[in-house]
């Protein structure tokens, strides 16, 4: 039977609270091993610290963590912050280009990867499989590690920026950042040990990591992990092992909207969407064909989640909610860019104190890059990213809203706007659109009747699709990249 522990001052301890208090309870599912118990997630992330640790893995070093979901994964995901190491998720898609980056950025001792290779600069390079935590496997031996024992101010995770504008940069969040963001949304949306939650977000990002398992752990709750995503997954998940939590992208809330048995996610207590925008008219169809009111919330990779719409009330669709428990919100005088403080923001960036610097105001407010409007009764709504605004002939303007007035015509289903240059107006906007092309006219006479003059497309691209990260994030560079 597991030990009570003292009371928590880190995320692990936390877990380990949940466990102790029902061992039998199940904890995650996934379909090689079926259930774990918290007593079982326990020991096997026991085994796989003490054995990491008698390779020389130590408290304090930094170790990429890179695969696709998997009970092997959350073991180590575990046993690396019970060691007291800060965890570096890494997108499994990722160049070798794109990994030495990181490798040069944050000089990992150890990496453990689904599929194990050559990485110059890292001493020691693991395979994620059961052999880390099997318990038959003897131990290397060394000194009892210390698990459990990091301070709340402890670096957890070093996770990087998405790079859809530029290099990514390794945002440190602390066992403190993590326990507060995750007990936070424990709060405002009413998570239980009843819950069961069904995921087919990747584990290398602050949604799947951040939000849907450390929520589910904090919470005592229970994790079915899809090792990726399909509708027809998703839905039978639901059914089988009668799931109340789905938390998903607005690509997969349009894939479930389309499917014939949308229906069934009416069985869930909540669904929630982030990550990238949700088109209003997607949240009408899905409240329509499923009775779900998607609650939408807003993070970022050095904030874990920042608002949410409410559990009880009117979630307002076209916003990102109310602040979370413990999150100020504001907007920057002249700018509107969103300006956040809590317990839940990150202390920096790894070793960039010039971007540290000015990412912050000298008040202390991170400042999240995102532009926004307050409503009188304080809901947030997402404008753009200050990195997005086209300047054209001298006025702003701001690719979502006339994206979301493009999504208005029946033959657009997606699109992305940028500015491309032009020497008369400085930047002209342009439209990438994904449908079944139509005249330049009616697409013209159309927003005429929308926009401003200064806001309309003089541009129009009509592409097969557009490019995206492993989050939905239309990758607004490489779409200028299209021609």
């Amino acid at each position: 039977m597991l030990a009570t522990p003292e009371p928590a001052t880190n995320l692990t301890a936390a877990w380990l609270a949940a466990w102790a208090a029902s061992p039998d309870r199940p904890v995650l599912w996934t379909a090689p091993t079926g259930w774990l118990t918290g007593a079982e997630l326990a020991a096997r992330s026991d085994v796989a610290a003490r054995r990491l640790a008698g390779a020389g893995v130590q408290p304090g070093d930094r170790v990429l963590l890179s695969g696709a979901p998997s009970a092997d994964l959350v073991t180590a995901y575990v046993a690396l912050l019970r060691l007291g190491c800060a965890v570096v998720p890494v997108n499994t898609a990722y160049t070798a280009r794109e990994l030495a980056h990181i490798v040069g950025d944050v000089r990992p001792a150890a990496a453990i990867l689904d599929s194990p290779r050559e990485l110059p600069g890292v001493p020691l390079v693991a395979g994620l499989g059961p052999t880390l935590a099997d318990p038959t496997v003897a131990d290397p031996g060394g000194a009892d590690p210390g698990l459990d024992r990091a301070a709340a101010g402890d670096p957890a995770l070093i996770g990087f920026t998405s790079g859809t504008t530029g290099a990514p940069k390794g945002a440190v969040l602390s066992h403190g950042n993590l326990l507060a963001a995750a007990d936070a949304l424990r709060a405002a949306w009413r998570w239980t040990p009843d819950d069961r939650l069904v995921c087919a977000l990747p584990l290398f990002h602050m949604h799947g990591l951040g939000v849907a398992l450390n929520g589910t752990l904090l919470a005592g709750a229970s994790l079915v992990l899809l090792p990726k995503f399909e509708a027809n997954a998703v839905l039978d998940a639901v059914g089988t092992h009668q799931a109340s939590l789905f938390f998903g992208v607005p690509t997969m809330y349009a894939r479930l909207a389309g499917s014939p048995r949308a229906g069934e996610l009416a069985a869930l207590r909540l669904a929630v969407a982030g990550s990238a925008p949700l088109p209003v008219d997607l949240w009408h169809a899905l409240a329509a064909s499923t009775g779900q009111r998607v609650l939408e919330r807003y993070g970022m990779t050095e904030t874990v989640m920042l608002t949410s719409n409410p559990y009880d009330g009117e979630r307002r669709p076209g916003t990102v909610g109310l602040p979370l428990p413990g999150v100020q919100v504001r907007l920057a005088a002249g700018t509107g860019v969103v300006e956040v403080r809590g317990p839940n923001v990150f202390s920096g960036y790894w070793e960039r104190p010039e971007a540290t610097a000015g990412a912050f105001t000298a008040d202390g407010w991170f400042r999240t890059g995102d532009i926004g409007t307050l409503s009188a009764d304080g809901y947030l709504s997402l404008v753009g990213r200050v990195s997005e605004l086209i300047i054209t002939g001298g006025f702003n303007v701001y690719p979502r809203e006339v994206e979301d007035v493009l999504r208005g015509h029946p033959a657009i289903r997606d699109v992305a706007v940028v500015g491309l240059p032009d020497p008369e107006w400085g930047e002209v906007v342009t439209a990438y659109c994904v449908g079944s092309p139509v005249q330049e006219e009616a697409l013209v006479a159309y927003c005429a009747e929308r926009l401003a003059a200064y806001k309309r497309p003089r541009r129009w691209r009509w592409v097969a699709d557009l490019p995206r990260n492993a989050m939905g994030k239309v990758v607004r560079g490489e779409v200028r990249a299209l021609g």
